[in-house]
This record gives structure tokens, C-alpha cells and sequence, in this order.
């Protein structure tokens, strides 16, 4: 399956056919009462692709978000600048490597700080690329374990005090490859396995203070570089709903667990058209 959702990756890639634009959300009306109104949110990975699609969706619902960036510089400041002309004060960047986690973790902590408080976490940022069994190397396996489940659990450590506070959640964005790996990518797909596994488990330990979830994606951006029309087109017929989704399927489904899941916890949403209920 060559679809694959990603937040922050240093990998340099460039988007092939189908090519999903995500466009800026229309503002709500200014007698409407926006869902996050004085919600703080915080999304790794969540200046590109899906990451950027549940920043802009959480801000045209009226948070606040903390968007944490690697090496997308350059779109996490237009996207700062956009959401800020729309409403002044609305978001702040942090750049941080998962690799120095220790030191992120300070950053966080005094963002979090100056923001007031947090209300959710969105461990969104993601590394995604083969591992043949032949060839992988240590490297790669700590850099695929370090981005998708080491960071998710020690952010979610370090913003446990602050959610707690405000009985808020962490939403975990985990992978159908989790139930079902992509052959040739066992790590990847090892590491989504795993961060479903912590999803529940911190369900347990965090409640009944903080809900935890997770939402895993399917066939919904293609991976950048891939322009195999014959793979994209076989992935699709393996759908019920015979279509790719967009990164806003994934921000709302994200949108509902904040705000319209108060007795939801532990819980995996598949959002990828019916993919994985066939074989």
C-alpha cells in the first residue's frame, strides 16, 4: 500500500499525482461560539500535510495551537503569519529534534507556560520510508523509533501535569499499518503497532483525568515521490468507499475526540474509507 500520511519528515520528497491541496478553512460566522474557543493545542508535525490540515481545522475552531517543527522552517512561519493576520495571537511555533527530546522537553514546557496551560496533545509528526529486513541498519531503526513512538511518549509525560489540570487528551495519529503491516516497511509499521499499544496503555494510567486516543489514517495523501498511478489506482479498489481521503477527514476525526468524546478513551479511529475491514 503506497499511501502514507506524514507530519514533520526531514525526508525530501515532492507530491505526486493524486495532488491534495490543503486550502485555508473559511473563518466561523462572528456570532457563532467556535468549538476550541480558550482551547490550547499543541501538534507536532503540524506545519505540512496532515499535521498542517488539523492546525488550520483546530484554528477555524477557535484554539490556540502550539505548532512544534523540525526542519519545515519556512512553512511553519507562513502558516504562523497566515493564522495570525486571521486571528491575532492565535498560534506559536516551537522547533525542536525528537533526537534531543530532554531539551524539546524544556521548550514545551515553557511554552506551555506562556500559553497559559494545554488542553490536548496531537502527536502527529511522523518518519515513513522502507526497511528491508536485507539491509536496514541501527540508524534507521532509532530514527523511525525515536520520531513515531519514543517522542509521542515522553511529549505525553511532559504535558501530563498541564492536561491533567485541564482534564484535557492526547490524540495519537497511529497507522492502519498497525494491524496490518506494509510489507518491506517493518519497522515503520512496527513502531505504529507499538504506538497503538501506548495509546491504550496510557489510557489506563492517565485516566480518569486525561483521555488518550488514537486515529489511523489510510489511503489519504500519497507518499511524496510516489507516482506509481498503477499501486495508487490498486489501493484505491481495495476501499469500500473506492476513494482516497483528505487530510481534512483526518483533522475532523481528530476535532470530534477533542471536543465531542468525553467517554472515549483507549480507542483507535480508522479513518481510511473502509480499507480495513477487507482483506
Amino acid at each position: 500500500m503506497s499511501l502514507k500520511k506524514e507530519g514533520d519528515s526531514n525526508v525530501s520528497k515532492t507530491p505526486k499525482q493524486p495532488l491534495h491541496i490543503i486550502k485555508p478553512e473559511s473563518a466561523p460566522e462572528s456570532s457563532a461560539d467556535p468549538t476550541l474557543a480558550g482551547k490550547v493545542v499543541l501538534v507536532t508535525g503540524g506545519a505540512r500535510r496532515i499535521g498542517e490540515a488539523i492546525t488550520r481545522h483546530l484554528h477555524v475552531q477557535g484554539a490556540r495551537l502550539l505548532v512544534h517543527y523540525d526542519a519545515s522552517h519556512s512553512e511553519a512561519l507562513a502558516l504562523k503569519e497566515e493564522l495570525n493576520d486571521a486571528r491575532p495571537g492565535s498560534m506559536e511555533v516551537i522547533q525542536g529534534s525528537f533526537r534531543e527530546i530532554n531539551e524539546l522537553k524544556i521548550n514545551l514546557r515553557h511554552a506551555i507556560h506562556e500559553l497559559g496551560g494545554l488542553d490536548c496533545l496531537i502527536n502527529n509528526a511522523s518518519r515513513f520510508y522502507p526497511t528491508p529486513i536485507s539491509s536496514t541498519g541501527d540508524d534507521q531503526w532509532d530514527d523511525l523509533i525515536t520520531t513515531n513512538l519514543m517522542a509521542p511518549y515522553f511529549l505525553s509525560q511532559a504535558a501530563a501535569p498541564h492536561l491533567r489540570k485541564n482534564r484535557g487528551s492526547i490524540i495519537n495519529i497511529t497507522d492502519i499499518y498497525a494491524d496490518r503491516p506494509l510489507p518491506g516497511y517493518s519497522v515503520y509499521s512496527a513502531s505504529k503497532a507499538a504506538l497503538m499499544s501506548l495509546t491504550r496503555s496510557l489510557a489506563l494510567e492517565l485516566g480518569p483525568e486525561i483521555r488518550v486516543n488514537g486515529v489511523a489514517p489510510g489511503a489519504i495523501l500519497w507518499p511524496e515521490h510516489d507516482s506509481d498511478e498503477v499501486a495508487q489506482q490498486r489501493i484505491i479498489a481495495k476501499t469500500a468507499l473506492r476513494q482516497v481521503g483528505s487530510p481534512e477527514d483526518i483533522a475532523k476525526a481528530v476535532l470530534f475526540l477533542i471536543s465531542s468524546a468525553d467517554y472515549i478513551t483507549g480507542q483507535i479511529i480508522n479513518v481510511d474509507g473502509g480499507r480495513s475491514i477487507l482483506c
